[in-house]
């Protein structure tokens, strides 16, 4: 008896990483026949933005996202400016995210046992709250870098609750057939804020001070909070285990989940490498636009602007081309890119070099977190999705800081230029050993859960609202 046709048109996985084929309607099911052509280019790109939800938290994330670009420039600087250490600076972005780091597990638990988008709507708040006392305590004079970085770290312990919600609240609010696209939206959303911020924060500082850059970032949460107002989210899948069970238990059990799943190992494995030998670039501009280019405040502003550009023009390649491009593909040449940029940046010769290397370097850091953040929220089992992702962000949050501490004590001994460089020549030599290992990266593009529940056994979906 011959196959019964398709239906409609599908997508078949293809061997070896290759990018899924489109199976024609009415073809023959399993021959793989690449009938109709996938669907790719800007308009497939952002069709996240068809649904009303999704479009409106990423605006309300936007504009919030670009206030704390203001704060997360301003800080570094005023930091900067009081010890004149790159130490200090590398030490101000570790008391930011090592509490983001130290609460992932309780917030990865809250993310899989709460309505999330209650939990970001009170997480937001207390954000703003914080904001606005480090911009009162500015404005009272204190200049202490002690007390500023006791602020900040206020700022991350409350991020450290909010931060695997926000990731796992993505996909509550487009269907599974949209969430690459939501994904790298929400990623181009936090970059265009890093284009946006920076830039207003380098007129701030150069003009009226730091006071306003915090207070328009403890102004700018109102956005986000009206933006989960007005969403409604869709029903996703409460975590199993009673309410008394222990938080590190359940942590723990995400960890073996985690081990089991290589796609997802692979991907934590990349956001270590960004995180400790890549990322440290961020903080390193305060440095390069003082000590090395000497040009200002609003020269410092345009090197972090140049970064979101970067993010912002490839954003539409690594979306609108998914089903062209695999996720592993880019994440093989989108970390040596990415590495060679940060080389480029810490030897450039002129600052004009510079600024065009951070916007590959831009580029280069959007194409491999999206790259694997989706193949982690493809990957995953619901109810396993918040203490996965707060998995991800620990390992991100605890691996940026130590790198940038690390290579912030470095800067003060060897210089900033020998640091970056070295660190960017690591960075190469790992990448070419895991892009070797196509058996490894090529997980990424399988979404097969090993780990879910069986269907009799799945827990009853919950309404978010």
């Amino acid at each position: 008896m011959p196959p019964a046709p398709d239906p409609e048109p599908r997508t078949v996985p293809a061997a070896g990483g290759a990018p899924p084929v489109i199976v024609a309607a009415g073809g023959p099911a399993g021959h793989g026949v690449a009938a109709v052509p996938p669907a790719q280019g800007i308009r497939h790109a952002m069709r996240a933005f068809r649904h009303r939800d999704f479009a409106i938290f990423w605006t309300g994330a936007l504009v919030s996202n670009s206030g704390s670009w203001l704060q997360n420039l301003a800080v570094p600087y005023v930091i900067y400016s009081i010890t004149g250490s790159a130490f200090w600076v590398g030490l101000a972005t570790f008391c930011q995210f090592i509490p983001v780091m130290l609460l992932g597990p309780l917030g990865g638990s809250i993310a899989d046992s709460h309505d999330r988008r209650r939990v970001l709507m009170v997480t937001q708040s207390l954000m703003a709250a914080a904001a606005l006392l480090l911009w009162a305590a500015w404005v009272a004079g204190v200049r202490n870098q002690w007390a500023i970085l006791g602020l900040v770290a206020v700022s991350g312990v409350i991020a450290g609750l909010n931060i695997p919600s926000w990731q796992a609240f993505v996909n509550d609010l487009v269907p599974r057939s949209d969430l690459l696209s939501a994904v790298t939206l929400n990623s181009l959303q936090f970059n265009a804020a890093r284009a946006i911020g920076p830039g207003v924060a380098g007129v701030l500082l150069a003009t009226l001070g730091p006071s306003w850059a915090f207070l328009l970032n403890a102004l700018s949460f109102a956005f986000v909070l009206v933006a989960l107002a007005l969403v409604r989210t869709r029903p996703t899948v409460a975590a199993g285990g009673s309410d008394g069970e222990k938080v590190l238990r359940r942590f723990r059990a995400a960890m073996r989940y985690a081990r089991t799943q290589t796609g997802i190992a692979v991907g934590i494995t990349v956001t270590v490498l960004v995180g400790a030998l890549g990322n440290p670039v961020f903080q390193f501009t305060v440095v390069f636009a003082e000590d090395v280019f000497a040009v200002g405040p609003i020269g410092l502003g345009a090197l972090n602007v140049a970064l979101g550009v970067g993010a912002v023009l490839v954003a539409p390649l690594v979306s609108g081309w998914d089903e062209v491009l695999s996720k592993s593909t880019i994440t093989r040449w989108g970390l040596l890119v990415y590495g060679a940029a940060i080389a480029t940046f810490a030897l450039a010769p002129t600052y004009a070099v510079g600024l065009l290397a951070l916007v590959v370097v831009g580029a280069g850091f959007l194409a491999v977190v999206s790259a694997t953040n989706t193949s982690t929220q493809y990957i995953v089992a619901d109810h396993m999705r918040g203490r996965v992702m707060a998995l991800r962000v620990m390992v991100f949050t605890g691996s940026f800081p130590i790198g940038a501490l690390v290579q912030g004590w470095l800067a003060d001994r060897i210089g900033p230029r020998p640091t970056l460089a070295g660190a960017a020549a690591i960075l190469i030599v790992l990448s070419l050993i895991l892009g070797a290992r196509r058996n490894l990266l090529v997980r990424l593009d399988d979404p097969h859960d090993e780990g879910a529940p069986p269907p009799s056994r799945q827990p009853e979906p919950r309404s978010s609202r």
